[in-house]
């Protein structure tokens, strides 16, 4: 008999990955003659590296607080798979450096928001750090949200495909979205575990969304100066992002609103997101995991 979804999940034994791209051939546009929808996935690579840093760092310190054993487990394998997400996407940083275009002065921003506003808060009372760790854990659930939203759009859309998308980075970003799909429901589950009230996961995503939309912005701004090709010459709009999106390079504005809508329903779920068993599907065939699994 055929494993039901929840079975499939249910069984997950998250695993790090250690993944190798190959990043020497790697066009700076590359979807070509697509700089817009390339740089604004390319955020992903400005945010990433500092952001799953600081994931792993919330995870940490809310450890001890962690009763439940097999979630402990759980916890354990989304801090390696994090970790390695970190430093993929921050060798594609360094590639865009050697390529004339310089990510340093936005990722700084990004390290002062995660290090200094967000970071751990050591001054204060036991209590306050523990309420501090869960407030940070409220905001962590929020944005894995919206990975696994991006990362279920990446294993389903062809738009990349079609529009022929680096095959490296297409692995990348596959694999990456199938290990958000893979692990989406243990920032959730571990806000549970510490505070069951719905007050404190609508707080983190009333903070965390608009954010993260901010940031993005500001990012693929930042992208299109920066990039020594344009010259300044491309200029961000929402017409453009609706366009591409149409085109399948990018996700539907409205599914994503209402992806981030149903978070707020009181019987949400990450597990409604997604599927578990596409995720794996997808890693038994990544050249990259594929290749990992034979080290």
């Amino acid at each position: 008999m055929p494993r039901t979804a929840a079975e499939v999940h249910n069984d997950l034994v998250l695993e790090p990955r250690d993944v190798k791209f190959d990043w020497s051939r790697l066009p700076l546009h590359w979807i070509p003659d697509e700089p817009f929808a390339t740089h604004t996935i390319n955020v992903l690579h400005l945010l990433l590296p500092e952001g799953e840093r600081w994931f792993t760092e919330v995870f940490k310190d809310a450890l001890p607080l962690i009763t439940d054993e097999q979630l402990r487990e759980e916890v354990l394998g989304f801090i390696g798979q994090e970790a390695i997400h970190a430093e993929a996407h921050q060798e594609v940083l360094d590639h865009m450096l050697g390529q004339g275009l310089d990510p340093r002065p936005y990722v700084r921003q990004i390290a002062w928001l995660f290090q200094r506003v967000l970071g751990p808060k050591p001054h204060l009372s036991p209590r306050r750090r523990r309420e501090n760790t869960i407030e940070r854990v409220a905001f962590v659930a929020a944005i894995e949200h919206f990975t696994a939203f991006l990362g279920n759009w990446a294993l389903n859309s062809p738009g990349l495909e079609r529009a022929d998308a680096d095959r490296t980075m297409l692995d990348l970003l596959r694999w990456h979205g199938a290990e958000e799909v893979e692990h989406r429901s243990v920032a959730f589950d571990l806000l549970v575990h510490l505070d069951r009230g719905y007050g404190r996961r609508i707080r983190g995503m009333l903070l965390g969304g608009p954010l993260l939309v901010h940031l993005w912005v500001r990012g693929v701004r930042f992208l299109l100066a920066a990039d020594p090709e344009l010259r300044g010459r491309l200029k961000p709009s929402w017409r453009q992002a609706w366009d591409v999106s149409q085109r399948g390079m990018l996700p539907d504005p409205i599914q994503s609103v209402r992806s981030g809508l149903r978070y707020f329903k009181p019987r949400y779920h990450p597990t409604q997101e997604g599927s578990s068993a596409q995720a794996l599907g997808y890693l038994a065939t990544s050249p990259a995991a594929r290749a990992a699994a034979a080290r």
